[in-house]
């Protein structure tokens, strides 16, 4: 009886450890499972699909500053005024089947109403572009005004040393006057007989005859 005991009870331990280690199996399995992929930073991330297509906000901003451009030039005027007088005149003196926007115009109303309320936004958005513009130029300008004065300054200080060098070099005139004062001072000491200036005797052309002698 007693070695039957002991193998169901070893059968038993080992049952458990394994129904132990397929549930620990299991768990990690599920928790991988539930995890998302982690991606590499030294790869590129796939291209996600958008539902909205992008576009470039710098060619929206150009277009809108040709059109107030446009909209601020006397060609613009000149072709509206055109346009609204033949519609008018048509709308007017045109037979009953062919008008399209009778008196008082309610179309021709909503066409520039809509253009107004379009021209408006385009115009505004041309003026943040300039006026982005403008303080990028301001900036460049004030860093470059900085720079012209910083080296205006390093050149002053530079001459101002060079003048200052050039004071404390002796001139022509300044070496001059000193030998003159030297001359001077010596002619003075030697009429008092304190110095003596050895006199050099100077070299005279020899004769034939002397040569002869």
């Amino acid at each position: 009886m007693a070695p039957e005991r002991d193998g169901r009870e070893g059968r038993d331990g080992r049952e458990r450890v394994g129904g132990r280690a397929d549930a620990r199996e299991r768990a990690a399995t599920g928790a991988t499972a539930t995890t998302r992929p982690r991606t590499r930073l030294d790869q590129p991330m796939p291209p996600r699909r958008r539902l909205v297509p992008e576009w470039d906000p710098e060619a929206f901003g150009r277009l809108s500053e040709r059109i107030a451009r446009f909209l601020g030039t006397g060609r613009f005027i000149v072709w509206m005024t055109v346009v609204i007088i033949l519609w008018v005149v048509w709308n007017i003196f045109a037979p009953g089947d062919l008008r399209f926007d009778n008196y008082p115009f309610i179309f021709l109303t909503l066409m520039l109403s809509l253009q107004a309320s379009y021209a408006a936004p385009l115009i505004l958005l041309a003026q943040n572009r300039q006026d982005d513009r403008d303080r990028v130029n301001l900036e460049q300008d004030r860093k470059q005004n900085e720079r012209s004065i910083a080296d205006t300054e390093y050149l002053t200080r530079e001459i101002a040393s060079l003048r200052v060098g050039l004071g404390e070099v002796a001139t022509r005139d300044w070496i001059r006057s000193e030998l003159q004062d030297l001359v001077k001072e010596m002619e003075e000491h030697r009429r008092d007989g304190q110095v003596v200036f050895p006199t050099v005797p100077t070299e005279r052309p020899r004769g034939r005859d002397v040569e002869d002698r």
